[in-house]
């Protein structure tokens, strides 16, 4: 018999960094009724990376966001597959004027934190203008950037004025930065360093934390959740391996139940081909994107020819091809395929790769040939082949005769923190979705604040591009400004998409609601998973 393979026609989501690598299952599937989920992310809380990982004012990237979407309840929540927003800590929520200004919410009645305490408007008001003051480095504030101010009335009602109209505001209500706290455990004016999490979610968490880093998580069914969620378990736990093989040794024996984030190419065709009906393969269409970010102002690409001439000479089917296979997809365009307002942005500008195309940018701009450059990527963050990608791209370039180029891996820990503060002049990058629209792919890299922390700054596309996309409430009516936005950026390549990717979850045959484990912002939504029957 084959080993089973579910392919969704839909897409669902992604994953990134959480947990530390120690590969220690402490018993396994069969201890108790947990379900163990298996990762090779790590998570930690290192001066470099920010003293507060889980601080929802702080929080910003996959990895946390997911500790804190079991944990910590927003107002909204995104639905199991895809779709819009629904009320979670919320009753009702809706925009209640024509020009998407003033959004309007009820809290359920008698919601409560996991302590017991009472939540109220006035906690969610708190919460909000928390991570607006802050501002942390990480710029997960600019999610709410478009907030001017929030108001309360009576115990049950938060009212939204906005400066702008914005339609994608009932998506940034349903990311971790807009997550309700307790003013009790949150200072107003200072982030909360640590691995402790409280908030009103579906799980409580507890954390096995050695070496500032979390080794394990244990999320335990919160009895006071109230809200849109169904659980279909009592508790999960979260381990970490040292490499995507021990991962995977550990779901073959039974000693994890699913297995998520990162494997490895071969990996997935091995799983996807192997005779047998224990372990299910999940397959689903990804919003992950892969590209480079540049530091515009560093003096080897400052030039706009320099990385014209990378985008005219990178050939993205070959890269796919010879790294990823079947598992990924070319990118021509910030925003990926299957997303409302895509548009193939660099393929219209430059077409099929082309050497003479790169090498006449470059002559015009009076550019010395060939320009060297070091390629830098982290070596623990977006899976074991990220290394392979680097090697085949400097290979791309170098072949052009254009380019000389070497690269250089380095842990996330130092990786991220070294890109925003500019010390790299071209890294490599990935991205996972805070809300599967296309604002939440061209806002984050290009807008003011942005998570890059890029000197790139357009004004057209800021000022008028932007704001003008986030009026149309009928996302396909935006798409013209959506597309000018991605056409600018193809002509400047302030960065240089790659490839989007498939995502997988494998899992033994005994575990059910695998297919809506992510959704399609790569959420992982551990309460779907539950324990059946093997076959």
């Amino acid at each position: 018999m084959n080993r089973k393979t579910l392919v969704l026609a839909a897409a669902m989501g992604l994953l990134a960094p959480v947990l530390a690598a120690c590969g220690d299952t402490e018993g396994g599937s069969g201890d108790g009724d947990a379900i163990v989920v298996g990762t090779t992310d790590r998570f930690t809380a290192s001066e470099e990376e920010g003293l507060a990982p889980l601080d929802p004012a702080f929080a910003y990237d996959v990895g946390t966001w997911n500790i804190l979407r079991q944990t910590v309840q927003t107002l909204m929540v995104q639905p199991r597959g895809d779709g819009e927003p629904v009320p979670d800590a919320a009753e009702t929520c809706g925009f209640t004027d024509a020009g998407n200004e003033r959004f309007s919410c009820t809290l359920r009645d008698g919601l409560k934190f996991a302590d017991g305490d009472a939540i109220t408007a006035a906690d969610v008001k708190y919460s909000i203008d928390r991570a607006r003051a802050i501002k942390a480095d990480s710029g997960v504030f600019a999610l709410l950037s478009t907030i001017d101010t929030v108001e309360t009335q009576g115990d049950r009602e938060v009212i939204f004025h906005l400066k702008t109209a914005d339609a994608t505001f009932p998506y940034k209500l349903s990311t971790p930065v807009a997550g309700i706290v307790n003013p009790d455990d949150y200072a107003k004016d200072k982030l909360r360093e640590g691995f402790e999490v409280d908030g009103s979610g579906p799980y409580v968490l507890e954390g096995k934390v050695e070496n500032n880093e979390l080794v394990r998580a244990v999320f335990t069914k919160n009895p006071s959740y109230k809200g849109a969620l169904k659980m279909n378990n009592e508790k999960v736990e979260m381990v970490s391996f040292e490499s995507a093989d021990a991962m995977g040794d550990a779901l073959e024996k039974a000693e994890i139940d699913v297995m998520t984030r990162t494997m490895s190419p071969e990996q997935v065709r091995e799983l996807g081909n192997a005779t047998d009906s224990e372990i299910e393969l999940v397959e689903s269409p990804g919003l992950e994107i892969r590209y480079l970010a540049f530091n515009t102002e560093a003096e080897t690409v400052k030039d706009k020819a320099v990385r014209q001439a990378m985008a005219q000479v990178v050939n993205r089917s070959e890269l796919v091809g010879k790294v990823y296979g079947s598992q990924a997809e070319p990118l021509y365009s910030l925003v990926p395929a299957g997303i409302t307002g895509h548009s193939n942005a660099f393929f219209n500008k430059y077409g099929d790769p082309n050497t003479a195309k790169a090498r006449d940018l470059l002559e015009e701009a009076g550019v010395s040939t060939p320009v060297k450059l070091t390629l830098h990527y982290t070596t623990d963050h977006y899976g074991p082949a990220t290394k392979a990608e680097f090697e085949q791209l400097s290979k791309q370039l170098n072949n052009s005769g254009l380019f000389e180029t070497d690269i250089e891996g380095t842990p996330w820990s130092t990786f991220r923190p070294a890109g925003q503060k500019g010390k790299y002049d071209v890294y490599g990058m990935g991205w996972f979705p805070d809300y599967p629209d296309a604002d939440g792919f061209l806002a984050p890299f290009l807008d003011e604040d942005n998570f890059l922390n890029s000197p790139y700054a357009n004004t057209e596309i800021r000022n008028d591009l932007i704001p003008e996309s986030r009026r149309q409430a009928d996302r396909l009516s935006a798409s013209d400004s959506l597309t000018e936005i991605q056409d600018i950026v193809a002509a400047d390549v302030p960065v240089l998409p790659l490839w989007q990717g498939k995502q997988y979850v494998a899992a033994r045959d005994d575990i059910t609601g695998t297919a809506y484990t992510l959704n399609s912002s790569s959420a992982l939504q551990l309460w779907e998973l539950g324990r059946g029957v093997s076959g």
